[in-house]
């Protein structure tokens, strides 16, 4: 975090580093446990931030409140702590989700499968919002949102994204319906692989 977001977050700026290298040991684990002797790792990547001061009073701002401090913030919002894992394949994707499932360290609060039901821009992921215990500073939990996707899926958010917060881009227009239809290209492909991967596997 920035100077900016630790006077922000305050006393609750350590807790809540704690709890995202808690998460992510976790998962490094979960992960570790599929690999074989012949297997690559199930994930590409695995990505975690704390979102900054900026971003999370202006979320409270569009969620309609007028405090924006701290703890409005971790008691109102679900995204305080962030990460992506970043697979080669859908079924890894829906493979780790089952996984997510089993353990008993969090409670899942809700799911939001972008991929069997994308966005109206193209945006496709999994979103699994988890519930971790905390037990200081008066918290008792608090909420992290996982983000399952491909590497495709991955690529097609990141350009998305920049378009989002660039002004004065040229053909503006004309690059949504482009990129709307490269997200669609990327999700047939995504299921081609993982056919021909399935294929690949199959024994004889």
């Amino acid at each position: 975090m920035k100077e900016k977001d630790y006077l922000y977050y305050g006393a609750y700026a350590p807790i809540l580093e704690k709890k995202e290298k808690w998460i992510l040991e976790r998962l490094e684990e979960m992960l570790s446990s599929f690999a074989t002797n012949e297997s690559r790792s199930m994930a590409e990547h695995v990505l975690s931030r704390i979102k900054t001061a900026d971003s999370m009073q202006e979320k409270l701002i569009r969620k309609g409140f007028e405090n924006t401090d701290v703890k409005t913030a971790l008691l109102n919002t679900s995204d305080c702590i962030g990460v992506r894992v970043v697979t080669h394949f859908i079924g890894d994707v829906y493979t780790i989700y089952d996984r997510i499932k089993e353990e008993d360290c969090w409670n899942i609060v809700k799911v939001k499968d972008y991929i069997s039901n994308p966005k109206e821009n193209g945006y496709r992921s999994l979103h699994v919002i988890i519930e971790v215990p905390v037990n200081e500073m008066g918290l008792e939990t608090i909420r992290a949102e996982l983000q399952l996707r491909t590497i495709a899926m991955d690529c097609w958010a990141s350009l998305e994204h920049q378009m989002k917060y660039k002004k004065d881009i040229k053909n503006a227009e004309l690059l949504v319906e482009e990129l709307h239809r490269c997200a669609d290209e990327m999700a047939s492909t995504d299921l081609s692989m993982q056919t021909i991967r399935e294929m690949i596997q199959e024994k004889v």
